[in-house]
């Protein structure tokens, strides 16, 4: 792989498509790698300008980030892109115990032997805003404050109890860090100001964005500001959407995105972990529109019962899917329906759960042959993913109504799974009808 544009790592599996969504639809042909590939692999995608690792950090400690966040920006290092991408969640929710951003900068600082890491978070393309240093975000049509997001502020395992980004983040890091505002940014000073932030020792500078112009600006600064062996920075996909405008604007791109749509697939199957309200919705909407429905007992399936609790979740999905029915195999309906303090009580149990669902679909996907599967969830869709045997992940149709969750095509050694159509979507993720509209093959 020769000029790659930009490397990222992605701190789950569905934030790593959001990315490879973001930057195929801006013309950028990009794989993201479930590990570290060899040159065998490597090779067979030397006409991508962006590679990715898909990763699980948003749900680990700091202690594992130490070993493994440290070998996969060093790989990401020696690739020589232009930009390296430590890609969090727009929602910015992370804690000094899970998902510790702050860590993650510290390493990457380290890594690239950088003094300052530009931070963007706003992400207008997903409804996500930044405003004088404070996040904001949509839920159902209406925008709220990070910390009073119906959804976000009661997460089960990093609520986000703070707006102020940099507040947030001093929970997690010694590290100084200044603000490019909105007002700076769309001054004729905006340039001078950067500088001087990073020459007065700002280790984290953020830039505000609260709409694609001021996203635009923001990526003329971090294209501005790189430096020759990787320019290392952090923020959710909202760094993509801001550098394509400045790649556009100088040829570094000329492709034109053209995805033909996959059409229907007569059955699916899905594993859902997630307790997002959004996922509850899109699975009654499934269940109305001809879906079977399967619940499943997620302290069952951590437990030493899980092996017998998995294969009887087997034989309920076959009976449904040779019946030529789709299904959708779900852990919790909703919020209230989350079982995370008893899983909880389990060291690794969350982790586990993710694998458990992973080998239940990689079964009923190799012995139905499915084409097409999905997986709910992001802390889930890291961990399930990692028992398919997929090596590696191509987008096959963006869904413009659900940006950040595409369709994707698996690449992988085991004959069964190489060329499955996979989907992998977030929690707060999707329109009511995500569900149908990857079993009809069409944009939803």
């Amino acid at each position: 792989m020769q000029n790659l544009l930009l490397s990222y790592y992605g701190d789950d599996l569905t934030g790593s498509t959001d990315v490879m969504e973001a930057l195929e639809l801006g013309g950028v042909p990009t794989v993201l790698f479930m590990r570290q590939p060899d040159e065998a692999l490597l090779s067979q995608f030397t006409h991508c300008q962006a590679i990715g690792l898909a990763g699980t950090s948003r749900s680990e400690t700091p202690q594992w980030m130490d070993t493994h966040l440290r070998d996969a920006f060093a790989w990401l290092k020696s690739r020589n892109a232009e930009i390296c991408h430590y890609k969090v969640c727009s929602t910015f929710d992370s804690s000094p115990a899970i998902g510790n951003i702050g860590r993650a900068i510290e390493i990457g600082r380290s890594v690239f032997r950088q003094c300052s890491v530009p931070l963007v978070v706003g992400a207008p393309q997903l409804k996500r805003f930044t405003a004088f240093g404070h996040l904001f975000a949509a839920y159902r049509e209406k925008y709220f404050r990070i910390d009073r997001h119906p959804v976000m502020s009661r997460h089960p395992t990093t609520p986000m109890d703070e707006s102020d980004l940099l507040i947030h983040l001093s929970r997690q890091t010694n590290l100084t860090s200044g603000l490019i505002d909105l007002a700076t940014l769309q001054s004729a000073s905006r340039s001078e100001a950067f500088d001087r932030l990073v020459e007065n020792g700002n280790e984290i500078v953020l830039f505000d964005v609260d709409s694609r112009e001021t996203q635009l600006l923001a990526g003329k600064e971090i294209w501005r500001a790189r430096k020759p062996g990787g320019y290392f920075v952090v923020g959710s996909s909202g760094i993509e959407y801001a550098l394509l405008g400045e790649w556009a604007s100088n040829r570094a791109i000329r492709a034109e995105p053209g995805f033909l749509p996959p059409g229907v697939a007569d059955r699916i199957a899905v594993v859902s972990g997630s307790c997002s309200p959004t996922t509850e919705r899109q699975i009654r909407h499934a269940l109305a529109d001809g879906f079977d429905g399967i619940e499943l007992d997620p302290v069952e399936l951590v437990s030493e019962a899980s092996c017998a609790a998995i294969a009887r979740a087997v034989s309920a999905g076959r009976a449904s899917l040779q019946a030529g029915r789709s299904v959708v195999l779900y852990t919790a309906l909703g919020p209230p329906a989350d079982r995370g303090a008893e899983i909880d009580r389990q060291e690794g149990a969350r982790h586990k759960l993710g694998r458990g669902l992973g080998e239940l679909l990689r079964e009923l996907t190799i012995e139905q042959q499915l084409r097409r599967v999905v997986i709910a969830g992001g802390d889930t869709s890291s961990h399930a993913l990692g028992q398919m045997g997929v090596d590696a992940l191509t987008v096959r149709m963006p869904l413009p109504a659900s940006p950040g969750s595409p369709l994707c095509v698996a690449h992988s050694r085991v004959k069964a799974i190489n060329g499955l159509e996979i989907a992998l979507k977030g929690g707060q993720v999707g329109t009511d009808r995500y569900l149908c509209a990857i079993r009809d093959g069409v944009g939803g």
